[in-house]
């Protein structure tokens, strides 16, 4: 951006964007830490200069102490950082960052900081015009990522106070008239425990999560941006920016959450987003029917919601994560909805280091929280009676063979049986399910994903997909297949042997689609459990794959500048 910038300039043509010595000035990690020192900004403590080697890096690690916080000076969006704890991961986190940035920005330098214990990521947004006007518009708590990556922001923070959040500000104003900045930026900060505070890096254009903070402000920060370029004044001063209400967004992100995270690629055969309007809103770039490939970063659209508070916006997300529709492709949606379900996220008790405690060991479908499956036993049973009716009333059935309909059935589910009761009811049914019951009205018809209506009077929406005798179901991020059946049929199912997936134990299967750039290994080689075994590029990430147990390389299936798909065979072993 700086060279594009510094040429438009020079052409005479107005960039809606920093002028180019505040681009290069920031976006330099190891410069703008330097200015920032100078403009009496907090700074986190470390080696500020490139370090040319990784057993220079460890070196400077000891020294500065454990954890530290390996970055590429040119990184961003969590590309070229690695927290490393000892020295093994020092090395292997300096070598990482530098190949990272030099594929994704061409500039393979890396600095070494202190990581400081229970972070939590929060952002100053600020706007500044050519006349020296800068402001601060509040904050945006970003601290719940993975892999160093923002996974949903909101506005205001709920852990800052107003003294601090006054005192950030500052800070980022300060900043930002050093470099002489114009047009909208971010100053970030990591937060301590106790409230101080350090800068991390400052980004010298619109961040993905604008909207939240335009929510809670009402200014339209592209329009401003616009103005600014134009040569106009700002038009507001500090004590005009308000703070209303609360805003969130989720990162939707063409990835797998069941599956480690891994990108996701292939067709959009079915993308619905939310309606917008009422607090919502959906940024996206992507349509149904369109390709999601390899080559671009995961992200695919923003989801954002309004409320008058957080626990107003919360609802609204989790509501509309479920009128999402997504289909051909995995999505991030369920580790979404159950993140805004679990206890510290609702109450605000995080730091960037909640994925590390609460998903230690990843995520799986158990840790999507439903506090009542037999509500989708019953959504599953109304379905299965909507088509059963149309069947009944196909013509040409011959006389007297016309199928009874019974009001009793049998609903499986996660592995569990649900014996269910149904009786119409004017509008729907009426569903008991053990002490349960279930007056459920809907329109819904064929083919629509999306069930709405009410349930025991509440509204609900939650997505309803036929797939051969059995229905997927999807509410609040929870995938689950329910088969409907009489109950003699779910006896004789009960008979029936299960049938065990092939054993693949002895090949290294590609987890994702993506672009094989190494295979580390050779024919007969003796490999260790823990040994890197292949590294796979998708979606802008490196992706090292390493033997889960000890063995001996057999085969080689895959080469070095290989497409690979889901599932294909890389490495066999003996």
């Amino acid at each position: 951006m700086r060279k594009f910038s510094r040429r438009l300039e020079a052409a005479g043509i107005a960039f809606i964007g920093p002028k180019p010595k505040a681009v290069a000035a920031m976006g330099d990690k190891i410069a703008s830490k330097k200015l920032a020192d100078e403009a009496k900004v907090n700074t986190i403590p470390g080696y500020n200069d490139p370090i040319d080697t990784a057993e220079r890096a460890v070196e400077i690690a000891r020294d500065i102490g454990y954890p530290v916080m390996i970055k590429a000076s040119a990184g961003g969006g969590g590309k070229g950082l690695r927290v490393a704890h000892d020295d093994k991961e020092a090395f292997e986190g300096f070598t990482a960052c530098r190949n990272e940035a030099k594929n994704a920005f061409g500039d393979d330098r890396v600095f070494i900081e202190k990581f400081v214990v229970q972070p939590r990521h929060i952002e100053i947004q600020i706007l500044a015009d050519s006349f020296g006007n800068t402001l601060y518009l509040n904050e945006r708590e970003c601290s719940i990522q993975r892999r160093h990556q923002k996974v949903i922001e909101e506005a205001p923070s709920p852990f800052l106070d107003p003294e601090t959040r006054k005192a950030m500000g500052e800070q980022a104003v300060a900043l930002a008239k050093a470099v002489e900045y114009q047009s909208a930026g971010t100053v970030e900060f990591v937060v301590g425990a106790d409230k101080d505070f350090y800068f991390l890096e400052m980004n010298t254009r619109l961040q993905v999560e604008h909207p939240v903070t335009e929510n809670i402000t009402g200014i339209d920060l592209v329009e401003q941006m616009i103005r600014v370029a134009a040569g106009e004044k700002l038009t507001i001063t500090q004590d005009d920016i308000p703070l209303i209400g609360w805003s969130m967004e989720c990162r939707i992100n063409a990835e797998d959450p069941f599956r480690g995270f891994l990108p996701s690629t292939g067709r959009l055969v079915r993308f619905l987003p939310p309606v917008e309007g009422d607090g919502v809103r959906v940024d996206t770039g992507v349509y149904e029917g369109g390709e999601i490939s390899m080559f671009y970063d995961s992200m695919i659209a923003k989801l954002i919601v309004h409320g008058s508070d957080r626990d107003d916006a919360i609802r609204r997300m989790r509501d509309a994560l479920n009128a999402f529709v997504i289909r051909g492709i995995s999505s991030n949606i369920p580790f979404q909805a159950a993140l805004l379900q679990h206890p510290n996220v609702c109450s605000g008790d995080f730091n960037t280091g909640f994925m590390a405690k609460h998903y230690p060991d990843g995520f799986d479908a158990s840790m999507v929280p439903h506090d009542d499956p037999a509500v989708l036993a019953a959504v599953a049973t109304f379905c299965r009676l909507r088509y059963i009716h149309r069947a009944v009333k196909t013509t040409g059935q011959m006389p007297g063979y016309g199928r009874k309909i019974s009001q009793d059935w049998v609903v499986l589910l996660g592995g569990k049986q649900y014996p269910v009761h149904s009786q119409p009811i004017p509008g729907g049914k009426l569903i008991t399910c053990g002490e349960q019951s279930y007056e459920i009205l809907s329109g819904w018809a064929f083919g629509n994903p999306l069930f709405t209506g009410t349930i025991n009077g509440e509204p609900v929406c939650m997505q309803v997909e036929r797939r051969g005798l059995g229905y997927r179901i999807v509410h609040f991020g929870l995938h689950v297949q329910a088969t409907v059946m009489t109950p003699r049929a779910a006896r004789l199912l009960a008979l029936m042997p299960e049938k065990l997936p092939p054993d693949m134990s002895k090949f290294l299967l590609s987890p994702m689609p993506g672009l094989l750039r190494e295979v580390a290994v050779h024919i007969g080689q003796e490999v260790k459990a823990g040994e890197t075994l292949a590294v796979i590029e998708a979606m802008k990430m490196e992706n090292v794959l390493k033997a889960e147990q000890d063995g001996k390389v057999k085969n080689i299936l895959a080469n070095a500048g290989a497409s690979l798909a889901v599932d294909e065979m890389i490495l066999e072993f003996e």
